[in-house]
């Protein structure tokens, strides 16, 4: 129904804008010239303007498609971007814009007084333009600034260190893999992590896709990643930020991650081996939280003697598989036919891998 309206009113101001320029020629002799008539005749103005009218009309009839699709498609773009505004933000700079649009009518007159019209014509569009396009700047700027205020007095108040400067803490961007982790949230009760934490939306959107998932497991992960950023930003003492910063050229979210790093000059943490690869080539910083798990793990020499309970046997012959509550492996020699039983055992070595520590020990 609204295609049909807008080839309509095309074809409409096609005709009247067709006869506008028939009447416009005639007004400059220019058919009168052409054809040896005078510009005088209504009769031949009459005929002209119709045969201008119609052909105008035709082509905007055969171009309204192509009018109305783009219209559409710059209408929606418009509307995309209008949508991610904030309403106050939109007013504050209508606001701006009539009051730039004001000082420009009051300051216009000036430039009537040129004798080159055309000149004085083209000042005051020029005018028009830069005074409400100025008053749209200062306004959102404005109201930019003043929504700073209480970031900023926060920051002044609080996030001093003993010298009384800021802390200046860098943003830390949080990725999938690390949210379904879910030891963010652990950590962030600990108050290490400093600075905001920055959730992108598209990685919101990969955690909807993961909880919406057909599969029950990543169904689970997915729902359980979104109530951790929930705790996370309810009931911790922590900024949690989301932002809309997209790349539309760049298909893979830790691509996207490794870019809005650098734009924020922020931090991105992940448990995620392989980002943390591609992070160090491009010079971002990560804070890998398996990383951190290994570091503060307890480091045990040899010789030092411990307790520990054998769950199942080793690959090796005549070996037993016990664990620490961190999760760290030990294999005691001799401790094959133990299994279940607790015992006294010392270290004998200990081995460093890129998935963690590894203890050896022997029956005490």
């Amino acid at each position: 129904m609204i295609k049909r309206i807008t080839k309509v009113t095309l074809v409409i101001f096609g005709l009247f804008f067709g006869y506008a320029i028939s009447s416009m020629l005639f007004k400059v002799n220019a058919i009168g010239l052409a054809l040896n008539y005078n510009s005088n005749d209504e009769v031949l103005g009459l005929i002209v303007g119709s045969v201008f009218a119609i052909l105008f009309g035709l082509i905007f009839y055969f171009l309204s498609p192509k009018i109305t699709n783009v219209s559409i498609e710059i209408t929606n773009k418009v509307e995309v971007e209008l949508g991610k505004v904030p309403v106050g933000q939109v007013v504050i700079g209508s606001v701006g814009l009539i009051i730039g649009l004001i000082i420009a009518y009051l300051i216009s007159p000036v430039f009537r007084l040129i004798p080159i019209k055309i000149l004085g014509t083209i000042l005051t569009v020029a005018v028009y333009g830069f005074l409400g396009y100025l008053g749209i700047a200062i306004s959102t700027k404005s109201i930019s600034d003043l929504n700073k205020l209480p970031d900023v007095f926060k920051k002044n108040t609080s996030h001093k260190n003993t010298h009384g400067k800021s802390s200046g803490a860098k943003p830390k961007i949080l990725d999938t893999s690390v949210i379904i982790d879910g030891r963010i949230s652990d950590i962030c009760k600990t108050n290490f992590i400093e600075g905001a934490l920055i959730i992108p939306e598209f990685v919101l959107k990969e955690l909807r896709h993961i909880a919406d998932s057909s599969d029950s497991l990543k169904r689970s992960k997915g729902r359980r990643g979104l109530d951790i950023l929930k705790t996370i930003q309810q009931e911790m003492d922590i900024e949690v930020r989301i932002v809309d910063n997209d790349f539309d050229d760049v298909h893979e979210v830790d691509i996207k991650l490794l870019k809005l790093a650098q734009e924020m000059n922020g931090v991105v943490v992940t448990n995620d081996y392989n980002l943390n690869k591609v992070a160090s080539l491009q010079g971002v910083t990560v804070l890998n939280i398996n990383e951190l798990a290994n570091a503060v793990k307890p480091v045990l020499l040899p010789g030092e003697e411990m307790v520990v309970t054998i769950i199942k046997e080793g690959k090796e012959s005549n070996q037993g598989i016990a664990f620490l509550d961190d999760g760290t492996m030990i294999v005691v020699e001799g401790a094959k036919k133990k299994i279940n039983v607790t015992m006294d055992v010392v270290v004998t070595s200990v081995l460093q891998t890129a998935a963690g520590r590894m203890i050896f020990a022997k029956p005490k």
